[in-house]
């Protein structure tokens, strides 16, 4: 078997939808690992039903780690796989349309001999009765992964198949909620050089009020992740990018503190990057769109 589709699991209320999509694929050459982040949802009723569509792993972990690091959670299910070449982590929420294993590997040919080590899957946003609320998501068939973070799209940990050795070796970066973790990756294990994208195979990407996404009360903690996403690839990447594009990081990084200046640590970071830099004239407008949007305010 070549290629693991690995479920961090916690929610039920959507989880069969998954499993039926597993259970659709047209090619069926993938096992499924599940790890139960000690939910208290039990799924093994569900799951029997399963037992005999596609092949699977499950356990259950004695301890909630999601809830202190969902990018550990995602470790720790990856450690349950065995000795496949590629992996996806597939939220229990999300859907893979039927023929996404089958595409997957009519194009494996052409991406291992493009050394490509990161591949993307079209994707459609779902409401909580899975009715599809937007258009789909198509890509450039290939690309470099550091382009897709400036042009206007969507991404999602659950749309990506990975090279395993890049994820064993790399790992995920642990921000808040694992917020920006799932680009970052993609950035990462792709060594900031190209993905690939599969467009004639969709997968479904949930959007509900029980998802981190959807969510409005970890405003706080996206926020963070945010400014530790954009502080991490300026201060630790900025090699892969253009003067053009780390002026846009920059910017980001900017509004962070703008619209949270209570964090006087932010301030300190920014203004250090600024500084080392010699961009005295932008750490100045800096300056004076925070006094301005202070007044603003007033």
């Amino acid at each position: 078997m070549i290629l693991a589709i690995v479920i961090p699991y916690y929610k039920i209320v959507f989880f069969e939808e998954t499993l039926q999509s597993l259970a659709r694929q047209t090619d069926k050459r993938f096992k499924v690992y599940i790890g139960n982040d000690a939910s208290p949802e039990n799924p093994e009723e569900l799951l029997s039903k399963y037992k005999d569509q596609f092949e699977f792993d499950y356990i259950r972990f004695e301890n909630n780690l999601g809830r202190i690091s969902l990018t550990q959670q995602w470790n720790r299910c990856i450690e349950l796989t065995n000795n496949e070449k590629w992996l996806m982590i597939l939220g229990d929420d999300d859907a893979l349309g039927k023929n996404v294993v089958e595409d997957f590997y009519k194009n494996l040919n052409e991406i291992e001999n493009e050394s490509i080590t990161v591949v993307r899957f079209s994707t459609v946003k779902m409401d909580k009765t899975g009715k599809n609320i937007s258009y789909a998501y198509e890509h450039p068939k290939i690309e470099k992964s550091v382009d897709l973070l400036f042009r206007k799209t969507r991404s999602s940990l659950s749309e990506y198949v990975f090279l395993k050795s890049k994820v064993m070796v790399i790992g995920f970066k642990d921000f808040p909620l694992a917020w920006f973790s799932d680009i970052l990756a993609v950035l990462e294990f792709s060594d900031f050089k190209r993905i690939f994208t599969i467009n004639t195979a969709v997968i479904k990407i949930r959007i509900s009020d029980v998802s981190i996404s959807g969510k409005q009360d970890n405003l706080e903690k996206k926020a963070k992740a945010t400014f530790e996403y954009n502080h991490y690839l300026i201060t630790k990447k900025s090699h892969y990018f253009t003067d053009k594009q780390r002026e846009v990081l920059l910017h980001n990084l900017s509004k962070c503190y703008i619209n949270d200046k209570k964090n006087i640590i932010h301030f300190l970071q920014i203004s250090k990057i600024y500084v080392m830099k010699f961009l005295i004239k932008s750490y100045f407008k800096f300056l004076q769109s925070i006094f301005y949007n202070y007044f603003k305010k007033k």
